[in-house]
């Protein structure tokens, strides 16, 4: 299947815009559309999946375009339209999809079912239409809705898928996609049509075939092989009952196993959550105590910290008088109130009044006892110079306890984000309840493994017996129908059925073997370029894809980079073997092709960093028939670095309104 064009009328904020996708001419087969978020990628992508299946994945229903439905009057109708142009095989295909609205005079606006028609062009230029009745049958021989996704998807359905593959889950769906897509549903068929355990088969037909009144004990041994086949048919059944609870356990205790390993070591985190808060508490209470001592220290230094600039011009005045020597021995100043009082010296000076010698007496009364000047000045001094030593003590103290208090801030900082990440760890609950409560789900998991598998064994032992019992019952039978010509004639027809189906299931075995080792192969190939490193995959025989780390034994947990990367590698590969065995001269590998299909991705790069996006830009046009991309403009513009001389259509976006987008 390859797409032509699509285009789109009135279909969401795309009233009529068009598309003509690069078709692998000169080599370039990708298509790239690009646009920011919120222009409507997701939309248009959306288009393709409403136009083959009628559905879509938006919650809003109504798939109008706003402005038309603003537009309409009561009892007014508009149309939306998708038309989707393809060929497969060597048919053209028109898909044309449409849905009605109507308004009601409440201004309710309301879709009919939708009508889907489909033009087919022969190879001949002849033209057809599809009755309407087969239309969704004749989409379903293109490309099977199941298997659509493996084509059409966007960077989150394809991040479910890898999670799907991580945990074991769908490995049904990547068998059925597998065997769909490379030719082996045709061997299938046949060998359902030839099922031995099927009542309607050929070989059922033959086996309800004979001849009973000829002989009674044919009837019996018919019997006793129809009842066998039942049985063996139920037993199948339950096989697939047991087996898929087995899966569905195994992937639950695999996910709470990896959700125990958070709280493995809960008491350990507990532990240390208790030893943290200690620690926090004793931080908290010593920041608390040098706090009180930078307090302590500060009030009993306060006077000298508030004095210390006084102190500083005090001592810088005093500096510029000499007071040394001023002082006279054993006087006081009674003594030179007294000589005043007498108007006479000792020396019999007269001391009057406003003389020279009375004021040079009277001044001396500044320089003796109590006043003592000099030695005030140099008691003064001292006590300066002991305060000043005081304050840079403090000042120094003041600058450590800073310190200290700073670093224990630091400390409780960072032992609080610790706290915090473990709290987190333990969700703020009872941890070890939590573990019990995970380890209760464990174990009711490994209950129903266990059980499912004693079943199943048990089951087993039934199969092996009503084989042997059915074998015996043919072989007798065989042996009674050479008794009679029509039964023999019936008998012959019935070994060469089931000779036929031996051989069908044997080349289906061998070829089915053969394809998933190949697709093994082809994915590693692909895995390996998208993503460098140690890492492989393995298929088993049930497909469950598993990532081993080379030179280890064991799975490994994959990110998901790596997980997209497989699926990315799974799809890609499945793609260049269909390919691959189209173009092949072997006619075995011819048998096993299948038509090419495109893949229409949205947003696909998101979880790829700068040199993963390149590889796997480089690989999917060489792996894919066809390419479209729905990209955002910062990946867009790696993408067409990357894949340049591969691009032969390229559009952009252009949003007018939230309701209005145009291509350009």
């Amino acid at each position: 299947m390859l797409l032509k064009s699509i285009k789109l009328e009135n279909f969401r904020q795309f009233r009529d815009e068009s598309i003509d996708f690069a078709e692998g001419e000169n080599g370039k087969n990708v298509t790239i559309i690009l646009g920011e978020n919120g222009t409507g990628k997701t939309t248009f992508a959306q288009a393709f999946f409403w136009c083959m299946y009628g559905e879509t994945e938006f919650a809003d229903k109504v798939i109008l375009n706003k402005i038309v439905a603003t537009e309409m009057t009561p009892s007014d109708e508009k149309e939306v339209r998708v038309t989707l142009a393809l060929r497969h095989g060597e048919v053209d295909y028109k898909l044309i999809r449409k849905q009605v609205y109507h308004k009601d005079h409440s201004g309710n606006v309301k879709g009919d079912n939708t009508i889907f028609d489909i033009e087919m062009k022969d190879s001949s230029g002849n033209t057809s239409y599809v009755k309407k009745s087969l239309c969704e049958m004749e989409v379903k021989k293109i490309l099977p809705k199941e298997l659509s996704r493996y084509f059409f998807f966007d960077g989150e359905r394809i991040e479910k898928m890898s999670k799907d593959i991580s945990t074991g889950k769908k490995a049904t769906d990547f068998a059925d996609a597998v065997k769909g897509l490379l030719g082996l549903n045709a061997m299938i068929s046949a060998l359902n049509h030839f099922n031995p355990r099927k009542k309607y088969s050929v070989i059922g037909s033959y086996e309800n075939s004979f001849n009973t009144k000829s002989n009674k004990q044919i009837e019996d041994y018919t019997a006793t092989i129809e009842n066998c086949k039942k049985r063996l048919e139920e037993i199948d059944d339950e096989f697939e009952q047991l087996d898929s609870q087995i899966a569905s356990a195994e992937a639950r205790k695999s996910e709470k196993t990896a959700e125990i390993k958070q709280y493995a070591e809960g008491e350990k985190l507990q532990d240390e959550k208790e030893k943290l808060q200690r620690s926090i508490k004793s931080a908290e209470n010593s920041k608390a105590a040098v706090n009180k001592a930078i307090c302590k220290d500060f009030n009993n230094s306060m006077s000298s910290f508030f004095s210390i600039s006084m102190i500083k011009r005090a001592l810088e005045m005093l500096s510029d008088h000499d007071f040394l020597g001023k002082d006279i021995p054993f006087v006081r100043k009674e003594t030179i109130d007294y000589l005043l009082g007498q108007k006479v010296c000792i020396c019999g000076t007269q001391l009057n009044e406003g003389s020279m010698a009375y004021n040079k007496v009277k001044d001396l009364a500044n320089y003796v006892a109590p006043k003592s000047i000099s030695n005030k000045v140099s008691d003064f001094k001292d006590e300066a110079k002991s305060r000043v030593g005081r304050l840079e003590n403090l000042t120094e103290q003041m600058q450590v306890n800073m310190t200290t208090v700073s670093e224990q801030m630091d400390d409780i900082s960072e032992k609080t984000d610790e706290l915090h990440a473990v709290e987190e760890k333990l969700s703020g609950g009872d941890v070890r309840e939590k573990v019990r409560a995970i380890n209760n789900e464990i174990k009711s998991c490994n209950d129903v493994i266990n059980k499912s598998r004693t079943k199943r064994d048990k089951l087993n032992q039934e199969k092996g017996r009503l084989e042997r019992d059915m074998q015996q019952a043919d072989t007798a039978r065989q042996k009674l129908t050479l008794l009679d010509e029509s039964n023999k004639k019936t008998q012959l027809y019935l070994t060469c059925a089931r000779r036929i189906y031996d051989e069908l299931n044997e080349v289906y075995t061998s070829s089915e073997t053969k394809i998933r080792n190949q697709l093994q192969n082809t994915i590693n190939d692909i895995f390996k370029q998208i993503y460098e490193g140690g890492l492989s995959l393995t298929i088993d025989e049930k497909y469950h894809i598993t990532v081993q780390a080379n030179d280890y034994e064991g799975d490994v947990e994959t990110s998901t980079a790596q997980s997209i990367s497989v699926i990315f590698a799974f799809i890609t590969g499945i793609i260049k073997m269909a390919r691959e065995n189209r173009n092949a001269t072997d006619e075995d590998a011819k048998l096993l092709s299948s038509e090419p299909y495109p893949l229409v991705m949205d947003a696909p790069l998101s979880a790829f960093d700068k040199r993963r996006i390149k590889t796997v830009c480089e690989a999917l046009p060489e792996t894919a028939e066809q390419v479209i991309i729905f990209i955002k403009d910062t990946d867009g513009e790696l993408a067409e670095e990357y894949m340049g001389d591969k691009i032969g259509s390229r559009h952009q976006f252009d949003k007018k309104n939230e309701f209005e987008t145009v291509l350009i």
